[in-house]
């Protein structure tokens, strides 16, 4: 086994060189469980709650293009005609896309020569340009495979502590529980596409990644263009408040506990709201 995880490593080694003017673009479907749930008594029938936790549910559930040469990408929600309003109304609330930011013109940036990022996103209409050093991830290869379309991957994974947040609103009160876990991330790259890198922030394996779940967040590539006839040509994001992914990270938190209160039943009733946890 040992022997033949070296020959994986030896076979990055040598694609590596082939991939100097490699480029490619990558389709990928995402499905994020939001654990969002309403509970306790409110103005709000079962079949709007419902309606609501599903609404939420199909707002993570997207489309995104992954464009790569050598060393850069850039990763973006795939633009859809008729798009639906980021902001709807559900018996006097406003649902509003903001827990893990986004947005339709959201574009993730990566130069792995440099090792750093730029991560272009908004929350509640505001613009932020995230720029931070991209993780170093401890790949533990295995032998183990699986075919992808045309394309047979080999599994890797790896593990890292990791703190989740808990909101609650109920009766007017926002409650905040913190807990660590640790959480294993499995990959599944091809040592077929010489580039090692992959969707949003990960990288750093002997192929492109084509699939991969941190036990919230699946994503699978579903097609993949290599040296397309029409030039692919990778930008970075430069309009935004810069901020590094820490200070992001407190934003969005702060924004996330703002869009709770909102959510406190107006008729004097109960409401209670869980996301994550």
């Amino acid at each position: 086994m040992k022997a033949h995880l070296i020959a994986i490593a030896l076979l990055g080694f040598i694609l590596n060189s082939v991939a100097q003017d490699f480029t490619g673009k990558a389709i990928y479907k995402t499905n994020r469980k939001t654990g969002f749930k309403i509970g306790g008594d409110s103005n709000l029938s079962e079949a709007q709650k419902q309606e609501l936790e599903e609404r939420f549910q199909k707002m993570n559930q997207k489309t995104f293009i992954l464009e790569f040469d050598k060393s850069t990408s850039s990763y973006k929600e795939e633009e859809k005609l008729n798009a639906p309003n980021p902001k709807a109304n559900m018996g006097g609330m406003q649902v509003i896309s903001v827990f893990g930011g986004g947005g339709s013109g959201s574009l993730y940036f990566k130069n792995l020569k440099e090792k750093r990022f730029v991560n272009k996103t908004e929350i509640m209409g505001k613009t932020f340009l995230i720029k931070d050093s991209i993780p170093n991830y401890e790949w533990q290869l295995t032998s183990e495979t699986k075919n992808i379309g045309n394309y047979t991957c080999y599994k890797a994974t790896f593990s890292q502590e990791v703190e989740n947040i808990s909101m609650t609103v109920e009766n007017g009160e926002t409650k905040q529980t913190k807990k660590t876990e640790t959480i294993i991330t499995t990959a599944w790259y091809t040592p077929q596409i010489p580039i090692s890198n992959g969707p949003t922030i990960y990288h750093g394996l002997p192929g492109l990644i084509l699939e991969i779940n941190d036990g919230k967040t699946t994503i699978v590539c579903t097609e993949i263009v290599l040296n397309p006839s029409e030039k692919i040509t990778i930008s970075e994001p430069d309009k935004g408040k810069i901020v590094t992914q820490a200070e992001f990270d407190k934003i969005r938190d702060e924004k996330n506990k703002e869009l709770m209160e909102r959510f406190q039943s107006r008729d004097g009733k109960g409401i209670e709201i869980r996301i994550g946890g």
